[in-house]
């Protein structure tokens, strides 16, 4: 009713002015009438209305001379107060409307409740018309509302395991009510186990949420109501914070494991599995480790995968005695501080058949006296043969039978597969038969494993049948000459001696050096093949140390014994270092010194074991920067100096080095063709040098030209571990001289407390008496 009243008082003076502007335009129009229907008009409109909604409907009546309306009209112009809220619409014909345009929302409790719209209609005859349209903004109770983005939901994040309590406070305003007296009322439309809501709008939770154990979050409806039963409702999704509270748990069942020996190493032994409950399972978080060093297994500590690391032996060390490996295993949820849990398991390492049968020896000669009785023993293979594994049955071998033309009926293996060897035959040296088959019998006898995959070994035992000797052993030369390079290496084969005996039958010729092939580093130079007189290098042998060698080689049949003299002549190659004094040298240079000069008069000498001094070649390697030294002369000479090749420019900023480290090769190839170069053996020695440039003093003296000496004193601690007597005599008597200072000290203030003790006692003498005082002579004390 007031707003009405307010309008009903405001409506003349709007009227006159719509008159008067009417009155105008008609003027202007000269007076056809164009004119609104259903205007000046009022009308009421909902606030929080949608756009497009109807206000007030009205019409156009044309002017005489039915001319059309322009396009655009009829519009409203100069609202009271300015709004962009409202605009006309076509029905159809001359029909209109007034609309909402949504551009603006109509808020009664916040916004104007009143506006006057200027209705103004214009035709092609320029004759126009305006009128006034008052809309009234009517109050529409709304319901309450929430803001910000709890409007939209809201997300909210809780600790696991944090004790029930207080979680949020919601809050929500009434539109209606402006002064914000009227309370409302929160509440939880899904009524919830975990969670419950007060009155005023505050989110508690009612038990200890647990992320491993229930559900990682909660979406809750959250109602508000106002004081007429109106409703609004938004969404809180709690989601339940994950923290590191639960230990890890193996997931892997077994705890034994086992594997073969000698497998390579990265062999996967076992695959441990943890899961971490708070990761929701996902094993990629954990870390595996074992905290005990092992010297045979790693873990892989992103998988836990344990492969093998160094060699599994069964056979030898630690694991002979005792396959079994402990481990434990270490799983954590993050590399320090963390969660962590740990197992033990076992690893047995099994034996394997990896080692064959052998023996230390497995070729034998047994020379037999032809009248030797049927049944003696010539050889029992157990003494000589033996088989590494730790474990029956793979230490466990025997013997196959005997095998070799013409000795079947001559020897035996008895008992069978025991390895002793036997006489069964005659070995007489006249019979014919032996005769014929030289009285030289091979025996072929195996030596392989009882268990799969039965490795097998040829033991050759050569029997011979010793006649008498009638000839001497002879060597088919006087003398063996040999020659052979300095750089072949060890076992390079030097040649062949031969010792024969013109006995029958030939008997076996047995090589060894007797004398000479030594050296003060090596005993044995040379070893010569026992059987075939081959003589080979058994180190490698230098020209420059001892260009010839005289060996005596002695051959042997078991009855005869012969020697020979072998010389053989080392040829030397270029397999030496050239090597130069000094090896270091330091050098200070003034910055102006001059190009060509011989610094500091530097002269390098250089030797070669295996070159001439006209092979060597200098040249400079890393630390000449900017080329500023060389050689001279660079190639053909042992002898070379140090020049300065070009002057120091740091004022320009080309040098920017003061002190250079110059890198020396030389090189014995300078007197090898490019060709040859590629194929021949080429040493190089190195020397380093050490140049320091001294810039111009700050204040020069001008004088004449002197030659600039540079001294370095190297000091250098000469102390010795040996001479552990002088820090202990010099703290020794550094005791000693506190002692006497301390008891010196004491001496003195005892003498001082005596001296004014027995100035104080002189001091006090008794007092005379009255009487005495006259003869009493006058006593002053200083």
């Amino acid at each position: 009713m007031k707003i009405l009243d307010s309008h009903t008082h405001r409506e003349p003076s709007r009227m006159w002015g719509a008159v008067i502007v009417l009155a105008l335009l008609e003027l202007t129009s000269g007076g056809d009438a164009l004119c609104l229907i259903h205007l000046p008009a009022t009308s009421n409109v909902a606030e929080n209305s949608p756009p497009a909604t109807s206000v007030h409907a009205f019409s156009v009546n044309l002017s005489v001379s039915l001319s059309p309306l322009m396009p655009g009209f009829p519009l409203v112009v100069n609202p009271t107060p300015f709004t962009e809220a409202f605009r006309v619409n076509r029905l159809s014909g001359t029909d209109f409307e007034v609309v909402t345009t949504g551009k603006e929302q109509l808020d009664f409790e916040t916004g104007p409740k009143i506006f006057d719209l200027q209705i103004y209609v214009k035709d092609d005859a320029h004759v126009t018309d305006l009128q006034v349209l008052t809309v009234q903004v009517t109050d529409v109770n709304e319901p309450p509302q929430f803001q910000g983005n709890l409007a939209q939901g809201l997300n909210l994040y809780v600790v696991e395991r944090t004790n029930p309590g207080f979680i949020y406070q919601v809050e929500a305003f009434d539109p209606e009510d402006t002064s914000q007296n009227i309370p409302l009322s929160y509440f939880l439309t899904s009524p919830s186990r975990n969670f419950r809501m007060s009155a005023n709008g505050t989110l508690f939770s009612t038990t200890e949420l647990d992320f491993e154990a229930g559900h990682k979050s909660f979406y809750l409806l959250v109602g508000v109501r106002d004081s007429r039963n109106l409703e609004a409702s938004t969404v809180l999704q709690v989601t339940i914070v994950n923290i590191n509270d639960e230990i890890p748990h193996f997931t892997s069942p077994r705890r034994e494991y086992s594997i073969p020996e000698e497998v390579r190493p990265g062999t996967i032994v076992a695959n441990i599995t943890a899961e971490d409950p708070d990761d929701e399972g996902l094993p990629g978080h954990l870390l595996y480790s074992i905290p005990a060093t092992s010297s045979y297994f790693v873990i892989d500590q992103l998988t836990g995968t344990i492969q093998v690391a160094h060699r599994l032996d069964r056979d030898t060390g630690e694991l002979r005695q005792n396959p079994i490996i402990s481990l434990e295993v270490l799983v954590r949820d993050r590399p320090s501080g963390g969660q962590e849990n740990r197992i033990q398991i076992t690893i047995t390492v099994e034996d394997i058949n990896d080692n064959p049968a052998t023996c230390r020896k497995l070729t034998f000669s047994i020379m037999l006296a032809e009248r030797a009785a049927n049944g003696t023993l010539l050889l029992d293979l157990n003494k000589f043969c033996f088989d590494d594994d730790s474990e029956a049955p793979n230490n466990k071998f025997n013997f196959t039978t005997p095998s070799g033309v013409g000795s079947s009926s001559r020897f035996s293996q008895h008992p069978p597969g025991s390895g002793r060897i036997v006489l069964i035959g005659d070995l007489n040296y006249e019979n014919p038969s032996n005769l014929a088959a030289g009285n030289k019998y091979s025996v072929i006898i195996q030596v392989q494993d009882a268990a799969p995959p039965h490795y097998k070994k040829i033991i050759y035992i050569c029997i011979l049948t010793s006649p008498e000797n009638e000839f001497p052993l002879i060597f088919d030369r006087p003398s063996y000459k040999f020659d052979v390079s300095e750089t072949r290496p060890a076992g390079t084969r030097v040649g062949w001696v031969r010792a024969m005996d013109r006995d029958l039958p030939q008997r076996t010729v047995v090589y060894s050096i007797a004398s000479g092939g030594a050296s003060h580093w090596y005993p044995n130079i040379f070893w010569i093949n026992p059987k075939t007189g081959e003589l080979r290098l058994v180190t490698k042998v230098d020209h420059e140390t001892t260009a010839i060698y005289v060996l005596t080689v002695e051959a042997t049949n078991g009855e005869d014994t012969g020697s020979v003299t072998v010389t053989v002549n080392i040829i030397g190659e270029n397999d030496e270092k050239p090597v130069c004094t000094p090896h270091f040298y330091f050098m200070a240079i003034p910055v102006d010194l001059r190009v060509g000069t011989n610094i500091q008069n530097f002269k390098l000498t250089c030797t070669d074991l295996d070159s001439s001094p006209r092979s060597l070649r200098y040249s400079i390697g890393s630390g000449n920067i900017n080329s500023h030294f060389t050689f001279s002369p660079n190639a053909g000479s042992n002898v070379t100096r140090l020049l300065l090749a070009s002057r120091f420019d740091y004022a320009g900023g080309l040098d920017k080095v003061w002190d250079y480290k110059l890198l020396v090769y030389i090189t014995d190839d300078n007197l090898l063709s490019g060709r040859t170069k590629a194929e021949a053996l080429v040493e190089t020695g190195t020397v380093t040098l050490s140049v320091k440039v001294t810039p111009h003093p700050t204040s020069a003296i001008t004088t004449a030209p002197r030659p600039r000496v540079t001294y370095q004193i190297l000091r250098e601690n000469i102390y010795s571990s040996s001479a552990w007597y002088v820090p202990f005599t010099i703290t020794l008597g550094s005791l000693v001289i506190v002692g006497l200072l301390g008891s010196l000290t004491v001496l003195l203030a005892k003498a001082v407390y005596i001296y004014c003790f027995s100035i104080t006692r002189k001091d006090k003498k008794p007092l005379r008496k009255n009487g005495d005082m006259k003869n009493a002579k006058r006593e002053a004390i200083v």
